[in-house]
């Protein structure tokens, strides 16, 4: 996108990655009061007793590696959330995949993507919501209406891992539509371009 940063007033939105690991703890909490409740109101049955030792017997093997497989879909995940970011990103940059940089905040072990472009205000708050979207909200809702708890699980889990990316979109709640945003480099969160 072509702009002239003279015709804008600049400021900075951001924090550390320690310090937004923590912020983003109060995004959880609601998640956690939104999704349990509902799924549980719908399907009881699944947390009597009998249920639950049905698929312990059922399930003894996968529950043994449970760890392992709960780390490769971590892991996996954590690499396709960056990639939505990217992707959605991309759609809106003048230079496509060139203006997408990825890495790791080895410090607070946290993953990112980084867009190296100014983006109107919506395009950017489209790529910073897509992963919670995409492989948070819409598969929690799946699991919630079809009843498939591993399909729940894996929803409420990536939408808790998108709570730093409700932390950037609500600090931008109070911008314009007329605003451009432009991604931080370092750190979390963004510089807002407010026309003068």
């Amino acid at each position: 996108m072509e702009f002239s940063e003279a015709d804008y007033h600049k400021k900075e939105l951001s924090m550390t990655a320690g310090e937004a690991n923590v912020y983003a703890l109060a995004f959880m909490l609601p998640i956690l009061l939104l999704y349990i409740p509902a799924y549980v109101l719908l399907w009881p049955e699944q947390f009597s007793m009998q249920h639950i030792g049905e698929l312990v017997r059922t399930h003894r093997m996968v529950l043994y590696f449970s760890g392992l497989i709960g780390l490769g879909v971590f892991v996996v995940g954590a690499v396709v959330h960056e990639l939505l970011h990217g992707f959605t990103w991309a759609i809106f940059c003048k230079n496509g995949l060139k203006s997408i940089r990825y890495g790791v905040h080895w410090k607070a072990l946290t993953p990112y993507c980084h867009c190296t472009e100014v983006l109107p205000l919506k395009q950017y708050a489209m790529g910073g919501m897509m992963p919670g979207l995409v492989m948070g909200l819409l598969p929690a809702l799946a699991g919630i209406v079809t009843g498939h708890f591993l399909l729940f699980l894996f929803g409420l889990f990536f939408s808790m891992a998108a709570a730093g990316d409700l932390l950037i979109l609500w600090m931008l709640r109070h911008q314009r539509t007329t605003d451009l945003v432009q991604d931080h480099p370092e750190k979390i969160g963004c510089y807002v371009l407010t026309p003068v």
